[in-house]
């Protein structure tokens, strides 16, 4: 419960914040910030190493594991950060903007102070302290979008926008050394960083292809297009982003420390998992398919139509959106088994499918026209890009299902029964709700229409058919009403 409270404020306070700055900025604005933030991401996850998810992994941790992995983080992170500071004007001459030289000088800042929160964020989460992580997250996030607000309204533009990361990041550096305990000690070793380098060198390659693969986009669009271009999807992958991430927070926050928990007993691992993958199929479906259905109105009624362009973007990522919790849910059990390297492949071998698709479309013609029977289609090259890259998200899910099956001999007949229920309630749902309310004309009438009948009419078809996943949450939901009354 506290990993939802915790998942859900964020993303409800960054949808808040995300409105008012967005109805202030331009995609312009957004475009620039977008244009830099695959290097933070990677330089997060070298500064990171794969040392968190090895200290998570690691079932007798001490602090002198801490402490030597805490020293690890803060000089890589220095390290990092004085070799970005100098190749600022080549990241400004590659997307032939001067201002990035700047820019990124001060944005990146970010990623040396996160560096300070690394090991105690590890600590809390490994404990599985979420209600410690959700109030750190929560305080963080109103601070640093009060900055945020006040900047862009007094006229600093991106600049508000980067300095509202770095106050984040430092807030959260700061509440996690209370919360945590933590103290590092100036006796430093490299014994822990050598003992967990095999294990942590394939996360920190699998975590930068990760980030490759979900900043793709705004790589490809800053070379090749403009940061306008770069501004729209960066606003459409934001929403798309918000909604999957509050689901695979709720399922992050404790499916790692639980399976690693459970260990080797793999008929109670084949139990947790199956209940999880119910749980996670429960929500983000509708969820993501719901976002998608309401883009347009969402995007016009909350931050005016100046952003329209963005919805039908948004509209194919959530999508692909639904399906990415439950690979989380897949790579998580895979990692807790030891399996950096099974991870590690899997993901490059995703990110080069990726990669070299949109590549291939790039070649091709802003426009791609073409019949199919009586039909014709035509799509923008960018459409092409987030449509292909959709698709290979989808179908991974199957590759994903293949390594774990290897792991708990799960079959892909259960996974299927655990999860298309769910998915083909909610896409009917939405189907019928789409033309049951599309004579509305007036946008926030029909947003909010909209968001009232899908919800009825999932949760309704779910308890007509007697989804157990939905009485169990409604049970444990009276049931911890009853003891907090008690």
């Amino acid at each position: 419960m506290w990993g939802a409270l915790n998942n859900g404020a964020m993303q409800v306070l960054n949808a808040v914040f995300g409105i008012v700055l967005a109805r202030k900025l331009g995609q312009a604005d957004y475009g620039l910030i977008g244009m830099l933030t695959i290097f933070t991401l990677i330089a997060n996850s070298l500064q990171d190493s794969g040392f968190v998810t090895a200290l998570t992994n690691k079932r007798d941790a001490t602090h002198h594991d801490y402490n030597a992995v805490f020293w690890f983080n803060i000089s890589v992170s220095l390290v990092l950060y004085i070799l970005f500071f100098f190749c600022a004007p080549f990241i400004a001459y590659f997307f032939h903007e001067p201002i990035l030289t700047d820019l990124s000088r001060y944005y990146f800042i970010s990623f040396f102070i996160a560096s300070f929160s690394i090991v105690p964020r590890a600590i809390l989460f490994r404990q599985i302290k979420q209600k410690e992580l959700a109030i750190m997250a929560i305080v963080s996030l109103l601070v640093s979008g009060a900055v945020g607000i006040v900047m862009a309204y007094n006229g600093m533009a991106y600049w508000g926008l980067a300095t509202q990361t770095i106050t984040f990041n430092l807030m959260v550096s700061i509440l996690s050394w209370m919360l945590s305990h933590f103290r590092p000690s100036w006796q430093f070793s490299m014994k822990p960083i050598k003992e967990m380098f095999p294990f942590s060198c394939k996360m920190l390659i699998t975590s930068i292809i990760n980030q490759v693969n979900n900043n793709i986009f705004s790589l490809v669009l800053g070379k090749l297009y403009t940061k306008v271009e770069v501004g729209t999807y960066s606003q459409a992958n934001k929403w798309n982003t918000m909604g999957a991430n509050t689901i695979t927070g709720m399922v992050q926050g404790v499916a790692q420390p639980t399976f690693v928990e459970v260990g080797d007993d793999l008929e109670r691992l084949r139990r947790a998992f199956s209940k999880m993958l119910r749980f996670t199929s429960f929500i983000s479906f509708p969820l993501m398919f719901g976002l998608s259905l309401v883009a347009p109105e969402f995007i016009v009624t909350l931050i005016k139509e100046k952003w329209l362009p963005s919805a039908h973007l948004m509209q194919i990522l959530c999508i692909g959106g639904a399906f990415l919790p439950i690979a989380t849910l897949y790579y998580n059990l895979i990692i807790s088994r030891g399996k950096s390297d099974v991870y590690m492949w899997n993901v490059i071998a995703q990110g080069c499918a990726i990669l070299g698709t949109i590549l291939m479309i790039s070649t091709l013609g802003n426009n791609l026209d073409f019949s199919l029977f009586t039909f014709h289609f035509s799509f923008h090259n960018i459409d092409l890009m987030v449509i292909a890259y959709v698709a290979i998200i989808i179908l991974w899910t199957g590759i994903w299902h293949r390594f774990l099956h290897q792991e708990i001999r799960y079959p892909f007949l259960s996974a299927l029964k655990d999860i298309l229920p769910f998915l083909l309630i909610a896409a009917a749902t939405m189907v019928i709700t789409y033309f049951a309310t599309c004579w509305i004309e007036n946008k926030p009438l029909l947003l909010l229409c909209r968001i009232l009948l899908a919800a009825l009419l999932y949760l309704g078809s779910l308890w007509l058919f007697g989804a157990k996943i939905l009485r169990e949450c409604i049970g444990f939901l009276f049931n911890a009403k009853s003891r907090n009354h008690e």
